[in-house]
């Protein structure tokens, strides 16, 4: 976390900039971000929780079948999630003055 002077000075680099050089501050705002990889760790975690639910499934463990069948597909929401572009937040526009 930023000290209170350093995010004066941070605040106040990002004016200058903006100022100084707007095309490239609508370059960076505009450019893509870098697209994720899926965690093949995740994968390979979700595949093997529900190959053990559909034994559990098969040898008549109901619930315990139910809970890897849920773990699993927390950990294929997570993989989705974490594979997901970032969504960008509204450009703010410029920064208020400092004092």
């Amino acid at each position: 976390m930023l000290s209170k002077e350093d995010s004066r000075r941070l605040a106040q680099l990002e004016r200058q900039l903006r100022r100084d050089d707007p095309e490239f501050c609508a370059r960076m705002a505009a450019s893509r971000p870098a697209r994720r990889r899926i965690p093949l760790a995740l994968v390979f975690l979700a595949v093997v929780i529900w190959t053990a639910a559909l034994i559990l499934g098969v040898l008549g463990w109901w619930i315990a079948a139910g809970a890897a069948a849920l773990c699993a597909t927390i950990t294929v929401v997570v993989t989705a999630f974490r594979a997901s572009p970032k969504r960008r937040s509204i450009d703010p526009g410029p920064l208020p003055p400092v004092w």
